[in-house]
């Protein structure tokens, strides 16, 4: 079972002893600095977070003003809406590189100048080909940006703030969602497209003032800038000199190690943080959520609910559970949290399996939609408590810096192409047996359940160096 205390056993001379000596470390050295500089650079970099969620809920309020417009078919529109995946896993196989080499603000201003590029494209379309290469360059933006977005929160905040700052990005993700909905609903599809360049816009400008992530700062040997940008981040007044030394003892540790390669990934070392942040990404993906998304609509109509309406809520839902989750995650920890999520889905799953297994027999006709909507309310509400949101914690959190770019390109992938299944085997899963197939979400997230039990740490409270050292520590 994973153990969410230090792990401190063995010899004094481990090559991990640097890490994790607690009598040495300040746990939160910015006790006496500022917290402004942290919090408007988690605000810029979730700007490409809230792009995030503006191109996955653009295609849904549009797609009937695009396809009469520019006499695209179905079978088009479904192509249009599905290439965005497509364009995200490209972003994912590049995001971790490019991070590395261009720095986290680098690459996301590269990922909002694309999707800025994708944005216009689709603006100016006039037919379904341009439409889609516009998705394409959207979908690669967003690909990038769920990988580097979490990982330049994850570096440049304080460990008692850190899961709270970064579950705002997926706050900011529901809310681009919601914005897309509901300025869906009143002006024309080429407006909603030039919304969404605005936070791209922002993000570009903020990326100005902001500092670049210390420890990436330290690992391509800018010790100038390294302290310079850590002492902007903790404020004038703040002594670093005890996060910069941890900092540095971490560096010098893996300077040791030989030149990371994507074969290191499955050494014993790296697998088992591998495995961890794989295992989460495909339960996350598989427990079904995209599916359930993309078929929300008709689930409400069915249930009686407006398709509109039923998406605002379910958006709005998702903002109340996530805020609800920023601000209890540093106490209550990522464990509890994904044990309680996973719980949940699993019970929104049987409600709504249920409800369409009364629907196909004719079995309690007037609980149906009930079942219905709170099925498909508790399973959303639990997917964004936890399993939605904190992967991207831990992804960011486990993995040492100088394997971080590969494993996290990995794990990115990973998620996406979940993604692309379960959005492409959805509806003809539910054509063959819609009971059976929330049954099959109930079954893995049952054994999401054990999975998080038996595998995944408690990160909260301890320096990404500590995470990563006692991690490493544990399985030499």
């Amino acid at each position: 079972m994973a153990d969410s205390q230090d792990i401190e056993k063995g010899s004094s001379d481990s090559l991990f002893q640097p890490f994790i000596r607690k009598d040495e470390r300040q746990r939160n050295s910015n006790v006496n600095g500022s917290l402004f500089m942290v919090l408007v650079s988690t605000f810029v970099a979730v700007m490409g977070s809230f792009e995030f969620g503006s191109s996955i809920g653009y295609s849904s309020p549009t797609q009937q003003a695009i396809m009469e417009e520019l006499g695209m078919s179905s079978q088009q529109f479904s192509v249009f809406g599905s290439i965005l995946t497509i364009g995200a896993m490209v972003g994912s196989i590049t995001c971790g590189r490019a991070a590395d080499l261009l720095g986290r603000k680098g690459t996301m201003k590269m990922s909002s100048i694309i999707s800025i590029a994708g944005w216009l494209i689709i603006y100016l379309s006039l037919g379904p080909l341009a439409l889609d290469f516009g998705r394409i360059l959207t979908g690669y933006g967003i690909g990038v940006n769920s990988y580097v977005v979490p990982v330049y929160i994850a570096e440049i905040t304080p460990t008692d703030l850190r899961g709270a700052l970064l579950t705002v990005h997926q706050v900011a993700i529901a809310s681009g969602l919601l914005v897309a909905y509901t300025v869906g609903a009143f002006v024309s599809w080429r407006t909603v497209a030039l919304t969404g360049m605005i936070p791209c816009a922002v993000m570009i400008l903020g990326l100005y003032f902001i500092p670049e992530s210390p420890r990436w700062l330290a690992m391509v040997g800018s010790q100038d800038d390294f302290v310079a940008q850590l002492r902007k981040l903790r404020g004038d007044g703040a002594d670093v000199s005890r996060e910069a030394a941890e900092i540095q003892d971490s560096l010098v540790t893996l300077q040791r190690l030989p030149k990371a390669t994507v074969l290191d990934l499955f050494r014993k070392r790296n697998l088992h943080l591998v495995v961890i942040g794989v295992g989460l990404m495909v339960f996350q993906q598989f427990s079904g959520y995209n599916g359930v998304v993309y078929y929300a609509n008709q689930i409400f109509t069915s249930a009686g609910v407006a398709p509109n309406v039923g998406s605002i809520l379910y958006a709005c839902l998702q903002i109340i559970v996530l805020s609800l989750g920023a601000v209890i995650i540093d106490r209550a920890g990522r464990r509890p949290l994904l044990m309680i999520s996973a719980s949940g889905m699993l019970l929104g799953s049987l409600l709504t399996g249920a409800s369409f297994y009364f629907k196909e027999h004719q079995l309690a006709s007037d609980w149906g939609p009930m079942f219905t909507i709170t099925g498909i309310m508790i399973y959303m509400g639990s997917y964004c408590l936890g399993l939605g949101g904190i992967p991207w914690i831990v992804m960011s959190e486990i993995f040492p810096l100088h394997i971080k770019g590969m494993a996290g390109s990995l794990v990115t992938l990973v998620s996406w192409g979940g993604t692309w299944v379960v959005s492409y085997t959805f509806s003809s899963l539910m054509n063959w047996t819609s009971d059976g197939t929330f049954l099959v979400f109930a079954t893995l997230c049952a054994a999401a359940i054990v999975f998080i039990f038996k595998l995944v740490p408690e990160t909260k409270g301890r320096t990404l160096e500590e995470i990563q050292a006692s991690l490493c520590y544990s399985i030499q």
